[in-house]
């Protein structure tokens, strides 16, 4: 699987809090506190993001994209240390915000500017629980899946936004699935959508054609176990239905 975000964000705690012990140790009290407080709200997005407990509703995404003000402000260290990051990340990487994998279909990273948003006024899914919808985005239909990064929509998750994403195309809307940077959490729902629009016969081919059109995708254990849960309950559903 991988590592996984419970144990870099455990470590970003661990730094933060050896900082603040030495800063203590100095004397610089006040100057220690803000590294404590960043070490505790990354404890607890640690535990939060556990596959054991798997929590991202604990930052308050509402189904909008928005984020209520007393999120901003308790997990400010967290939630604008990540968006900071996904932008000096796509800067380095050279990396196209988004591929287009189908005609209609774009898969890639969050879209923090309208140069960032595929063309045609598309459909959005968005996979993240710590990035916005931004407000320019609001005539566009949109759907949010919030997820932790690393982590994976939950196969009933998928298929809501496979049904979402599938009344889309059919009125010959382009849909966008995002993520962070498009390797992740949005290849499992796309490989789902490509399914269900029968592109391809199962999500392993899917994730191979996603993967001629954009390298770098990676999905990880959990995300393939639950790709295949949700086809293992889909195959079952169509026979029920015949």
């Amino acid at each position: 699987m991988g590592v996984g975000i419970s144990f870099l964000i455990s470590l970003k705690a661990t730094v933060h809090f050896i900082v603040f012990v030495f800063l203590r140790s100095l004397g610089f009290t006040l100057l220690s506190l803000p590294f404590l407080y960043a070490s505790l709200v990354s404890l607890l997005i640690a535990l939060a993001s556990h596959p054991s407990i798997n929590l991202p509703m604990l930052l308050g995404k509402k189904s909008d994209g928005s984020f209520p003000i007393w999120s901003i402000i308790l997990f400010s260290p967290y939630i604008y240390f990540v968006r900071i990051f996904s932008v000096l990340r796509r800067l380095n990487s050279g990396e196209e915000p988004y591929s287009e994998v189908c005609e209609g279909l774009y898969v890639g990273g969050w879209p923090n500017s309208m140069t960032t948003l595929p063309p045609g006024n598309p459909a959005i899914i968005d996979c993240t629980c710590e990035f916005p919808k931004l407000r320019e985005f609001e005539g566009h239909s949109y759907l949010c899946v919030p997820t932790w990064d690393t982590r994976s929509p939950q196969p009933g998750e998928i298929e809501s936004a496979v049904k979402w994403g599938s009344r889309k195309r059919a009125q010959n809307r382009p849909v966008f699935v995002h993520c962070a940077y498009g390797h992740g959490r949005s290849v499992a729902v796309a490989c789902a959508l490509l399914v269900a629009l029968s592109i391809v016969e199962d999500w392993r081919e899917a994730e191979k054609l996603i993967k001629k059109r954009r390298p770098n995708i990676q999905m990880n254990a959990l995300q393939r176990k639950a790709l295949e849960e949700w086809s293992k309950h889909r195959l079952s559903t169509a026979r029920r239905e015949k």
